[in-house]
C-alpha cells in the first residue's frame, strides 16, 4: 500500500514525497481512513510507529477541505496536547512539513520560555495549537487562548501524561472544549486508568492497535552487560571507544545522573550533552541540534525528556541505568531501529537492577543476550560485598553525587586489584583499573 491509496489530497502527497515518505506504516494505513471520515480514534501504539503522521495528515486535509487557511481571520480549530516540550516541537515540525502549500498556521506552546512570543502568535490567529498542559492553562487563564472553536482534539502520549501528573490539568482543560468535536487519543499502554480517561473523551471511537508495548523493534539488536554501578562509567567509555560509536543516545534514570555522566565523559574527551527537565528550553534545543548534526557524540537523556527525540538512522542506544518500569525500556530502544533501519540497544545491569531486567524480559518475552566478555564483569567478590551490605544504610552523598565515605568505592591495592577477566592476573589481562571516579589505565599491582 502507498500513501496514494489512502485518499490523501495532492498537496499533502507532494509534501510527503519531498520528505521521502512513500509507504505508510501500519498505524497510518489504519488510522488515516478512519479519521478522514470524521470518526473518533483510540490508538494504542508505541513511539516510532509513525503515529504523528497518522493524525497530522488527516487533520490537515480536513482543515483544508473545510476552507480553513484561506483569506480572513484565523480561528483556532485544532488542539494537540502532549506531555513534553520536545514532543510538542517535533509535532510542530511534522505539521509544518506535511502542510506545506496548505496555508495553515500553527503555534507550539510550552513552558520554560518567555510567553510573549507565544502570546503574539495567538493574537495574530492560528489554526492549530500544539501545547503542553501547564503553559496552555496559563495562557487560557490569562485570556489569550479560548477553546470554544475547537473541531479537533488530540491527546498524545496519554500514559506519560498521567505518569507526569498532568491528569488534573487535563481535567481542567476538557470542560473548555466543545462537546461537538472529533477526538483522537493515543497511548503506548492501555491500563484501566488510561482506558477510563479515553472513555471520558471519545465518542463511539474506532480502535487501532499496533505494535503492543511488549514488542520491541525487530531490527534492534539487544545486549546486556552485567556490571557494578561504580564501574558503569568505565564500561561506557570502553564501549564507545571500542565500537567507534559516533552517535549514541544514553539513558539515565535521574537528572543528576545524566549531568554526572556528561561530566565524566567530558573528562575523557568524549563530547556529550545532557537533556532533562531542569535544563532550559534553549539548552535542550541546542543539545539536540548538536547531536543531530553530529557535533557531539553522546546525548544523555532522562525518559521524560527523551519523548519526542526523533533521530534518523540512530544506530546506538545505551541504557546506563535500567528503567524500573519495563515499558520504558521498550520506549527507549525504540529510538533506534526506526523506519526499517537497524540498531543496537545496550543495557548495563547492576546487581540491584537484576529484578528490573527480569521484569523487562518478562514483558518483551525475550531473553536479552548477555555479553560476559568485557573488562568490568561482576565477580564473586562483588556478589559477596553486595550480600554483606544488604540492609546497611547507604553512605550519604554530597551535591556532586559522590559518596562522602568509601562505601561502594572499589578498593585498590594488592588484595583487590581487578582485571577484566576476573580470576586472571593483571599482568595477563591488559585491562583497565576499575575506579568509580575516573577512567585511568591499570597499573599492575606488585602482588598481581
Amino acid at each position: 500500500m502507498k500513501f496514494t491509496d489512502l485518499g490523501i489530497i495532492e498537496p499533502i502527497l507532494k509534501s510527503l514525497h519531498a520528505e521521502g515518505y512513500e509507504t505508510p506504516t501500519p498505524i497510518q494505513q489504519q488510522a488515516i481512513p478512519i479519521l478522514l471520515k470524521g470518526t473518533d480514534l483510540l490508538g494504542c501504539a508505541q513511539t516510532g510507529t509513525g503515529k504523528t503522521a497518522a493524525f497530522s495528515i488527516p487533520i490537515l486535509q480536513l482543515l483544508h477541505e473545510r476552507g480553513f487557511g484561506q483569506k480572513g481571520k484565523r480561528v483556532l480549530k485544532v488542539l494537540i496536547l502532549t506531555p513534553t516540550r520536545e514532543l510538542a516541537s517535533q509535532i510542530g515540525e511534522s505539521i509544518r512539513n506535511y502542510g506545506k502549500g496548505l496555508n495553515l498556521t500553527h503555534a507550539v506552546i510550552f513552558g520554560g520560555v518567555n510567553q510573549n512570543p507565544q502570546i503574539a502568535q495567538m493574537r495574530q490567529g492560528v489554526d492549530i495549537v500544539i501545547a503542553t498542559p501547564g503553559r496552555l492553562l496559563d495562557l487560557m487563564n490569562q485570556g489569550y487562548i479560548k477553546l470554544d472553536t475547537i473541531d479537533f482534539f488530540v491527546l498524545d502520549e496519554a500514559d506519560r501524561m498521567l505518569d507526569m501528573g498532568f491528569i488534573h490539568d487535563i481535567n481542567r482543560i476538557l470542560p473548555k472544549l466543545p462537546k461537538k468535536r472529533q477526538s483522537l487519543f493515543f497511548s503506548a499502554t492501555m491500563p484501566l486508568s488510561i482506558a477510563n480517561l479515553a472513555n471520558s473523551i471519545l465518542t463511539r471511537p474506532e480502535m487501532v492497535k499496533v505494535d503492543p508495548v511488549s514488542s520491541t523493534a525487530e531490527k534492534v539488536k539487544q545486549e546486556v552487560y552485567h556490571v557494578v554501578k561504580s564501574m558503569k562509567r568505565n564500561l561506557l567509555k570502553h564501549i564507545i571507544e571500542s565500537k567507534n560509536m559516533q552517535q549514541v543516545l544514553v539513558f539515565s534514570r535521574t537528572k543528576h545522573g545524566a549531568d554526572r555522566i556528561t561530566r565524566e565523559l567530558a573528562k575523557v574527551n568524549i563530547p556529550a550533552s545532557a537533556i532533562h527537565g531542569d535544563k532550559s528550553q534553549g539548552a535542550r534545543e541546542k543539545a539536540l541540534a548538536q547531536f543531530k548534526d553530529r557535533k557531539i557524540k553522546v546525548l544523555v537523556a532522562t525518559d521524560i525528556a527523551a519523548r519526542g527525540i526523533d533521530i534518523d538512522s540512530l544506530e546506538w542506544v545505551i541504557n546506563y541505568d535500567l528503567p524500573n518500569e519495563p515499558e520504558s525500556y521498550v520506549h527507549r530502544i525504540g529510538r533506534t531501529g526506526r523506519a526499517g533501519a537497524s540498531g543496537t540497544a545496550i543495557s548495563f545491569c547492576d546487581i540491584d537492577e537484576r529484578p528490573y531486567l527480569k521484569d523487562i524480559e518478562k514483558l518483551i518475552k525475550f531473553k536479552i543476550k548477555e555479553i560476559a566478555e568485557h573488562p568490568f564483569p561482576i565477580n564473586s567478590r562483588d556478589e559477596q560485598e553486595h550480600e554483606a551490605n544488604k540492609g546497611k544504610p547507604k553512605p550519604q552523598q554530597n551535591r556532586g553525587g559522590r559518596q562522602q565515605s568509601g562505601g561502594g568505592q572499589r578498593k585498590s591495592g594488592n588484595n583487590s586489584s581487578r582485571t577484566g577477566q576476573g580470576s586472571k592476573s593483571a599482568s595477563n589481562s591488559g585491562g583497565a583499573k576499575r575506579s568509580g571516579n575516573n577512567f585511568k589505565p591499570r597499573r599492575p599491582s606488585q602482588g598481581a
